[in-house]
């Protein structure tokens, strides 16, 4: 269960004992990692350390042991933050690790890339923090008599190379067991800038479940493939015998095509790992720890003798965010679609929430996350994780030259050095805001309020919605909308060109200044629980003329929108900005716009998260079922159709025939399109936040056509939610559980009414 609010949660201080820490430098000889090592003879016996607590943190990746033994169970640590600014240091408990040795106590570091630098960006970009690698540390140990020891990283200690040749987040790990580490060679100092070391505040990056091959077979060229049943995100871990100097390589891929791994999807990226084996008789253990990969293929070649399923494992790996929401229903393929949400989820929320896990990309862009934070702050705790992201976010704007939310964040795509662009006109907008990618400031921070109830964190988060709204004022046309420069729009419409994803039916602008008046409300509704009256009724008056303007520019009276798409129908419903009689035509126009595409899909970024919830609170609600339910492409339940275990990116990411979309951009976990989970929670299912954080708790389950029956549960800050309903012939039965204490209203389908508190509930 996640902690009950409380009124504020600043940052754990760090203590003192890094200021006596050098930066130590991790040069990669050769391009293979370091390995940092000091040995230290105890001040007292290893029996009578009664603490030891080591603080650690990197430019790049690292890997700390104690006598041997592995500091903590986290990987890819300090994670990926916008390191100019905040660079997390971690701090373990290593008390049994000290112990387990003899009277001297050994630390070692192996250090990578990472996020620093190296192949990383964008393509082939070559965006780097920096040229050199580094690491820094303090071991502080407690003994019985209250005496303490310090053993910090300084010029005592030494350097070797490891084995491990090449490690990049997007090309893969790379190991030759054969190679001699070398005489140890003296440590470099550099410097690592102390003012933006912070505590961690971000979940740990951890392993997960591992998956064994489902499948294993010959492909029609001869190559050996793998088919572990998932598309996940993490490695091959696997324990192999065989002759010294005999190569393995594992290629990475998400889907097949003509019956060999589909490679194209991930560009540039080669994500490939390998293992040059020293011929070690007692076996070699491979663990390509300094990368990840977005996979359910792999091909494996150099296997000495016969590969079976339980000599090689997938390790998942994403940030340790706990599952905190469920649902199943009388409809496999909407099972199934929760799934696919549930793997994108954990598949992409790894150190940052990314676009994608996979290809030459893996970035925090900023408009996925915004389509889908509702969804994903049901699905997990995701608290500590957007928080962090957020401070983030924050932090960009808040460095020169942008005055801005940038499209990413980390915003990695201002230190990109050459290769691909991701701008039509080759460059990167730095004074124009954008709408939704933008608006995440606002819309992730909304969503965690809802969620959880931190005033404290919403305190932290209302600067950066106050920087976002400064920009898009300073943008607006003098007739006060949101129709001047760059927008992404309804990114990725069905009925886009497979490479201009931008030219969506909706009208950019209409979608823009929607999207304004529904940040601004929510800025000046964080104002009012601050205590801010000048920035409520700011932040009030610009939504309040945003929306006049809308109106007489885009609105008619006979309720149609303009570009009269199912979008900007949506979002005009969903965000509350039509007048009580314009509201209920534009509310018939979408379901006949839904309608008349056959209950295809017709949204992108912007639209789809809204779409269900704009028929269904209008009345509408057989034809929300219906457009949830078609499987015919574009729709949710195509993919699904497919074979899919995650969300895809495009609507028809692989197409009918079984070939992958042409498009550049053809990402098979991808999970903004999901954001139709968050109306399947709170809807079809029927669990909804009555005040933020569910200290009160609404009740109010739709049943529609296709769905005979629906269960879930939702572990919220107040407790364990259960729903479980059946529509049978004799009718519609429902069944609660609530949290004790907390005050629930009870929405039937014929809309009666009941307040319950606490415990088990039947109607």
């Amino acid at each position: 269960m996640h902690p009950a609010p409380v009124p504020d949660r600043p940052a754990p201080a760090l203590p003192e004992a890094l200021a006596t820490a050098d930066a130590l430098a991790a040069t990669q000889e050769g391009g293979r990692a370091t390995l940092l090592t000091r040995t230290v003879a105890l001040a007292r016996p290893a029996s009578q350390v009664t603490r030891a607590e080591l603080l650690a943190t990197a430019h790049g990746v690292y890997e700390a042991r104690v006598n041997g033994l592995p500091a903590d169970d986290s990987v890819l640590n300090p994670g990926w933050t916008v390191y100019e600014s905040r660079l997390q240091v971690q701090r373990v408990d290593v008390t049994a690790q000290v112990r387990a040795g003899d009277d001297h106590v050994r630390l070692s570091a192996l250090v990578g890339r990472g996020w620093w630098n190296g192949d990383f960006g964008f393509g082939e970009a070559d965006a780097n923090y920096g040229e050199d690698n580094a690491f820094l540390a303090s071991l502080e140990i407690t003994f019985e008599d209250g005496s303490t020891q310090q053993i910090v990283t300084d010029e005592s200690w030494t350097a070797i190379s490891s084995p491990i040749t090449a490690a990049t987040i997007y090309h893969g790990q790379h190991e030759d067991r054969r190679l001699e580490p070398g005489p140890p060679r003296p440590v470099q100092v550099t410097e690592i800038d102390r003012s933006t070391l912070i505590a961690q505040t971000s979940p740990l990056i951890t392993r997960h479940e591992a998956l064994h091959p489902t499948t294993i077979w010959t492909s029609p060229s001869g190559k050996t493939l793998l088919d572990f049943g998932q598309n996940l995100v993490g490695w091959l871990r696997f324990t192999v015998t065989g002759p010294e100097g005999t190569t393995i390589t594992v290629r990475h891929a998400e889907v097949l095509e003509h019956e060999e791994l589909g490679t194209r999807p991930l560009r540039t990226a080669q994500a490939t790992d390998s293992l040059t084996l020293a011929g070690d008789p007692q076996g070699e253990t491979f663990e390509p720890t300094f990368t990840f990969h977005g996979f359910r293929y792999a091909e494996v070649t150099g296997w000495p003798g016969e590969l079976t399923a339980e000599d090689v494992e997938a390790v998942v790996v994403h940030s340790a965010i706990e599952r905190t929401g469920w649902f199943e229903s009388s409809h496999a393929g909407v099972n199934q679609l929760i799934s696919n949400s549930i793997w994108s989820q954990r598949g992409n929320f790894l150190a940052v929430p990314t676009d994608c896990p996979q290809r030459d990309e893996r970035l925090g862009w900023t408009g996925d996350i915004a389509a889908y934070a509702a969804t994903a702050a049901f699905q997990f705790d995701v608290d500590d994780f957007l928080h962090n992201w957020l401070l983030d976010v924050r932090a960009e704007v808040e460095l020169p030259p942008l005055s801005f939310v940038p499209f990413v964040v980390p915003d990695i795509l201002k230190l990109r050095r050459n290769g691909s662009d991701p701008f039509a006109d080759g460059e990167e907008p730095t004074e124009i805001p954008t709408a939704i990618w933008g608006d995440a400031a606002v819309w992730v921070a909304e969503a965690l309020w809802h969620a959880y109830g931190d005033l404290g964190r919403l305190r932290q988060h209302y600067p950066g919605m106050v920087l976002h709204l400064e920009s898009v004022e300073r943008a607006l046309s003098p007739n006060g909308l949101w129709e001047e420069g760059f927008q992404f729009g309804d990114w990725l419409d069905p009925d886009a060109p497979p490479e201009a994803a931008a030219d969506a039916k909706a009208d950019k602008a209409v979608v823009a200044t929607a999207c304004l008046i529904r940040s601004a409300r929510f800025a000046a509704e964080t104002a009012r629980l601050l205590g801010e009256t000048e920035g409520a009724e700011r932040w009030q008056t610009l939504a309040d003329r945003t929306l006049a303007a809308f109106t007489a520019e885009y609105v008619g009276e006979d309720g149609i929108i303009r570009s009269d798409c199912a979008t900007v129908y949506a979002l005009a419903i969903a965000f509350d900005l039509l007048e009580p009689a314009i509201h209920e035509k534009a509310a018939a126009r979408l379901a006949e716009v839904v309608r008349e595409a056959g209950y295809r899909v017709t949204t992108g970024f912007a639209g789809t998260p809204f779409v269900t919830w704009a028929l269904s609170e209008t009345g509408h609600v057989e034809d929300a079922y219906r457009l949830l339910l078609e499987e015919g492409c574009p729709s949710w339940l195509y993919p699904v159709s497919m074979g899919a275990t995650t969300i895809w990116e495009r609507w028809d990411s692989m197409l009918p025939d079984g070939s992958i979309n042409p498009g550049e951009m053809t990402s098979f976990n991808h999970y903004a399109l999901g954001a139709v989970a968050d109306w399947v929670y709170q809807v079809v299912l029927g669990i909804r936040a009555a005040e933020p954080g569910y200290r009160r708790i609404r009740i109010q389950p739709t049943p529609g056509p296709g769905i005979d029956w629906a269960k879930g549960a939702y572990d919220s800050a107040t407790g364990r939610i259960e729903v479980s309903w059946e529509v049978t012939e004799q009718g519609f039965t429902l069944e609660v559980d609530v949290p004790d204490a907390v005050e629930t209203e009870v929405v039937l389908p014929d809309g009666t009414r009941h307040l319950v508190t606490g415990g088990h509930h039947t109607f």
